[in-house]
């Protein structure tokens, strides 16, 4: 019987009775298989499931024939996805039956210089398990090899020069291989077979260690020891790692801590956390100073090795100065084997903090690292692998139930999406100001780049645009349009009007609304919360607390807060004060903050009245920095976001909402009246802790009341949250709760930060939605 149906099945051979019948299967698969260590997987994976064949890279594509046994053939096929590498994400996209063909054994082919061209450019890896046993394994070569990597590690995105993926091609080209590094390569069995950075120390890479008052040490171990003895004595060592350079000290040591702060001027932002990750215990250490659950640990080991907050144990060693105000830490382990050295040998957490001037992007060059950072580091540990791209560490927390991003960077980005909508000409999305990320999108491809910073330095200009043109020439996609925010004065928008293409610009909520409903699939009848600092409108004014309805393409502002001024314009962000004073003014409360003279108040009144730079406002974000300096949290603030978040920290108790009046303007906007929160802030009962408390309660309470009175008019499915406001930990679970209580489904960011780093995806949703 299986012989005589066997004869009419394409790619299937006859078989004696009761004997397996043999087929022959083509495989195509596309995704992040490349420089990811995938084919040799395949040849280990054909080979164990007794299948003969090949497989080859095409341009973007892993091509596999295998011919065998039917069950071994579905086993292979579901272990192709199911066993896939840490740094691999494969999506099978064709299975089709061929007709048997004869082979010896099963090969790794060369790679094929034709077809479409539908490369992945692949994020940085984590030091995997196999290479940290060699590191650790005194008789190994790679024994305490600050370089070790493989198909299945190392560093790739800010490594890779072009595609396809060779030596040649990256920034190991400088590196002649020894011939035992030669032999691994070539041998398809080898786990680093076709491993483009593999290296070891007769062949690779090396450490150099730099202080200002004495003569270079070279040699790793070396270096290692001497880094090591700078970070004991309180020093600060800026140490290049994979993606850019990291300053370092020891996480106990008050003084140090205070000195890498006053250094580099950064009195209150909180620092990162580096923590030893002994393959025995890989989270010990770190339980000992954060409460550890098993979503957050997963994270942390997690292949992008992220910063994760969490939540600060009362009895932590880790100096007070690491996040001064706050409740949360942000902590990672190692991902690199330098850095799993590093700590090590010295034996404790480390401050990690980007080797940076403060918003910038992190810095790659050794020579300019030294320039720039020579006034904060006391010494540099230094390689000569050149950093290509730079790579911040991602940063997540815990919002709505469950981890989320606050940063894209190494080993999470460049980000792959999918557009809902498809388009008929490639565009480059310039993002916003801050938190600057840029997207590539063709078709229904889009590529998120890592953080990029804030654009208010010329080097941070100088890295967007070089990476606005390497990553159209990585994968061979040129713009044909641009896409930026609507304010003419951002300098991606400027950057924008410069290249001498059709440039289109997109409204800042619009843009958020659409990056999340795009991560969503789309789709209609949404509403959308968009709360942040500031963007500009449709009207002309400052907007930043709006709820849109509608879908991508057609949003309509439904509903949103209370207008007010805002005094001095962008010198609010870093004046919390301001803020305060206006709404009081607005609302005949005399208030005056303690620490402004009273001849610049009079000034500030005297602008107020002729309306000299009072740009009306609904943004939600000020009425959190107005409500952290009414309660004497913060009246200025060192860095963006400062105010709030010390004022979510300051939070306890179960406080009830404050009921505030929703009234409809002239226009339609169903608008919340935030008056009776200064009252309350100002006179209201209760612990400032309490008062804070209930300050979010009720701007939480408002919105929900806001969504049942949008969903009395129009059809609402789905409430979306986005914004930098709703990264609010306390905000977002009561609206969240509130929104579900209430019957609402609530979608809030899950791949992208919901902060201004997510406007350029959603700059390329809106835009592709409005040509459809």
């Amino acid at each position: 019987m299986t012989a005589e149906v066997n004869r009419h099945l394409p790619g299937r051979n006859p078989s004696p009775d009761g004997a397996q019948a043999i087929e022959a299967v083509e495989w195509r698969l596309d995704g992040r298989v490349q420089g990811v260590g995938f084919r040799p997987f395949v040849y280990r994976l054909a080979r164990a499931h007794g299948l003969t064949g090949w497989v080859q890279n095409r341009l973007g594509q892993v091509v596999i024939r295998s011919c065998g046994p039917a069950p071994a053939q579905q086993a292979f096929g579901r272990a192709l996805i199911e066993q896939a590498p840490p740094l691999a994400r494969p999506r099978l996209c064709e299975r089709r039956r061929i007709p048997c063909f004869d082979a010896a054994g099963f090969d790794i082919r060369t790679s094929a210089a034709h077809g479409e061209r539908a490369v992945h450019l692949p994020p940085d890896g984590f030091t995997c398990d196999a290479c940290l046993a060699e590191l650790h394994d005194a008789r190994d070569r790679r024994y305490r090899y600050p370089f070790i990597n493989c198909t299945q590690c190392g560093p790739r995105y800010t490594l890779i020069r072009s595609l396809p993926y060779d030596r040649s091609a990256t920034s190991m080209a400088g590196f002649t291989l020894c011939p035992d590094c030669a032999r691994e390569y070539r041998n398809p069995a080898d786990r680093r077979f076709h491993a483009e950075p593999v290296a070891c120390p007769a062949c690779g890479p090396a450490l150099r260690f730099v202080a200002t008052d004495a003569p270079p040490v070279q040699g790793d171990e070396a270096a290692l020891a001497a880094a090591c003895r700078l970070l004991a004595q309180g020093g600060i060592l800026a140490v290049k790692g994979i993606g850019g350079y990291h300053l370092l000290c020891d996480a106990r040591s008050d003084a140090a801590v205070a000195r890498l702060r006053e250094r580099k001027r950064r009195p209150d932002k909180p620092l990162a956390v580096l923590f030893p990750a002994p393959p025995q215990a890989p989270l010990q250490a770190l339980a000992a100073d954060v409460e550890l659950d098993d979503e957050a640990a997963a994270a942390l080991r997690s292949p992008g090795r992220p910063i994760v907050l969490l939540p600060r144990r009362r009895d932590s060693r880790l100096a007070p100065g690491i996040a001064p105000g706050l409740d949360e830490v942000g902590v990672m382990l190692p991902y690199s084997p330098l850095h799993h050295l590093l700590l090590e040998d010295f034996g404790a957490p480390l401050v990690a903090t980007s080797g940076n001037l403060s918003g910038e992007p992190v810095l790659t060059d050794e020579h300019e690292a030294q320039a720039r950072l020579a006034g904060i580091a006391d010494a540099f540990l230094h390689h000569d692998r050149p950093i290509l791209r730079p790579a911040d560490d991602p940063l997540l927390r815990r919002l709505g139930g469950r981890l989320r991003p606050l940063r894209l960077g190494r080993g999470t980005a460049p980000l792959e999406m999918e557009l809902p909508f498809r388009l008929p000409a490639p565009v480059l999305a310039a993002g916003g100001h801050l938190k600057n990320t840029l997207a590539l999108a063709w078709d229904r491809r889009v590529v998120v780049s890592p953080h990029i910073g804030d654009m208010g330095s010329a080097r941070s200009l100088a890295v967007f645009e070089q990476l606005a043109r390497d990553l159209q020439a990585v994968y061979g996609v040129q713009a044909a349009v641009l896409l930026c925010d609507a304010h003419p004065d951002y300098a991606t928008s400027r950057w924008a009007r410069r290249q001498g293409l059709p440039v289109q610009p997109v409204f800042h909520h619009e843009a958020h609304a659409s990056a999340l409903a795009g991560e969503h699939g789309g789709g209609d009848d949404w509403l959308v919360f968009s709360w942040d600092g500031t963007g500009l409108g449709r009207d002309g004014s400052l907007w930043g607390g709006e709820a849109l309805a509608g879908a991508p393409g057609h949003w309509q502002r439904v509903a949103s807060l209370r207008p007010f001024r805002l005094p001095g314009g962008d010198r609010v962000a870093r004046e919390p004060w301001r803020s305060a004073w206006a709404l009081c003014r607005e609302h005949g409360h005399d208030w005056r903050p303690p620490d402004v003279a009273a001849g610049d108040l009079e000034l500030l009144a005297q602008a107020w009245e002729r309306g000299l730079n009072t740009p009306t406002s609904s943004a939600a974000g000020r009425l959190f920095d107005a409500a952290a300096a009414l309660l004497g949290v913060c009246h200025r603030a060192s860095y963006e976001g400062q105010a709030p978040m010390q004022l979510e920290a300051l939070c306890a108790g179960g406080a009830a909402p404050l009921a505030l009046p929703l009234q409809a303007d002239a226009g339609g906007v169903w608008r919340s009246d935030w008056r009776p929160l200064v009252d309350d802030l100002l006179d209201g009962p209760g612990s400032a802790a309490h008062k804070a408390q209930r300050f979010h309660a009720s701007l939480a309470a408002a919105l929900v009341a806001q969504a049942e009175q949008v969903r009395r008019q129009r059809k609402v499915r789905r409430v979306g949250l986005c914004g930098g406001v709703f990264q609010n930990r306390v905000l977002t679970a009561l609206a969240v709760a509130g929104l579900r209580a209430a019957g609402f489904e609530v979608c809030l960011n899950r791949q992208l930060p919901a902060s201004d780093a997510g406007l350029a995806f959603g700059q390329v949703v809106e835009y592709a939605a409005t040509l459809t």
